[in-house]
């Protein structure tokens, strides 16, 4: 079998990224080659699952009241269990777990990142076969190193970022990540087994033609939510348009579109959900950095999603990204023509 040797994997390109800075210690680098072990680990049992005793609920409710999918909870294990076995995370919070988890190993206890994620986005549609995803944020630690983790290094604002990212279990496998110096796609070659660089440097296009919204949830939405979804609806080739309405109700894979093609997505507040239904650590924040450094906007309708200060570890909050131009428009109809703060 001939290897195309121009096609870089996962570990060659964090390694590759990691040359170009002497002093680096090289630490993000193995954090995010952890977390592409752990994904392909869950891409093995999201592949076979409907033939094996994971599918459905796990019986028990998670910190947010929602039924626990026994395929969240073998996610949820293993990137937990990898990121400890690891020499570069000093902790986790996942939206499966009440609190964070200070790992207390002394090789733990010395790194300086903690991760935050979510193990399986989606996972009401693991039972139907649609596309699901992990969501994960990378953050240097607050407290001093050789301490265990605190609280403090998990509640900090999405700016403070050092890496984010997503995988798509779909059609294909794809490890999509973000650093402040850009955005790569990384898409799995079952042949082998590596993440394998597909998406180099992507960039959200200025303008798409997709809008993802959950329209059975119009009438709770407020009356600027509805003014700028009758818009998209209402898109001629002589101003932008037509739009078309894509929603999966997976946010993985509605980011994951409108990032590469160009789009808004939309989960506004409701009057059954006042707070919001995404988590502002787990979901909104990972999702915002990445967008934001591909050349998007994301904010909850009145401020900069990644300037929020996090209050509670499962916070929730609205949500609206994507390309920048529909942003903008989508803040005039919210705002009345006045810029979003941040």
């Amino acid at each position: 079998m001939n290897v195309n040797r121009t096609v870089l994997t996962l570990d060659e390109f964090t390694i590759q990224s990691l040359r170009q800075f002497p002093h680096a210690t090289g630490e993000l680098s193995t954090l995010l080659r952890d977390i592409g072990l752990a994904a392909k680990r869950v891409n093995v049992e999201v592949n076979k699952a409907g033939l094996v005793d994971i599918l459905g609920d796990a019986g028990t409710m998670n910190v947010q009241g929602e039924e626990v999918k026994k395929l969240d909870l073998f996610a949820n294990n293993q990137f937990m269990g990898v990121l400890q076995r690891g020499i570069s995370c000093a902790g986790i919070a996942s939206e499966e777990l009440d609190d964070f988890v200070a790992f207390d190993d002394e090789m733990s206890k010395n790194s300086k990142y903690v991760c935050l994620f979510d193990p399986l986005d989606g996972s009401g549609n693991i039972d139907v076969n649609v596309s699901i995803g992990t969501i994960f944020g990378i953050y240097r630690r607050k407290s001093p190193r050789g301490t265990l983790a605190a609280k403090e290094d998990f509640l900090q604002r999405g700016l403070e970022q050092v890496a984010a990212g997503y995988i798509v279990y779909g059609s294909s496998t794809m490890f999509v990540y973000a650093t402040r110096r850009g955005v790569n796609g990384f898409t799995l070659d079952p042949s082998v087994g590596e993440f394998c660089l597909s998406h180099p440097n992507i960039k959200i296009p200025d303008s798409g033609n997709f809008y993802s919204v959950n329209h059975g949830n119009f009438f709770q939405y407020e009356d600027g939510v509805k003014e700028y979804i009758a818009r998209c609806q209402n898109k001629t080739p002589e101003n932008g348009g037509p739009y078309t309405q894509r929603y999966i109700g997976s946010m993985v894979a509605d980011v994951h579109r409108n990032l590469i093609k160009g789009g808004i997505f939309m989960y506004p507040l409701t009057k059954d959900k006042p707070q919001g239904k995404l988590r502002l650590l787990y979901e909104c924040n990972p999702f915002a950095f990445i967008v934001e450094v591909a050349g998007g906007k994301a904010t909850d309708g009145h401020q900069r999603i990644l300037e929020i200060v996090p209050t509670e570890l499962h916070q929730r909050s609205a949500f609206f990204v994507g390309s920048k131009n529909m942003m903008a428009e989508l803040e005039e109809c919210l705002t009345g023509g006045k810029q979003v703060a941040g």
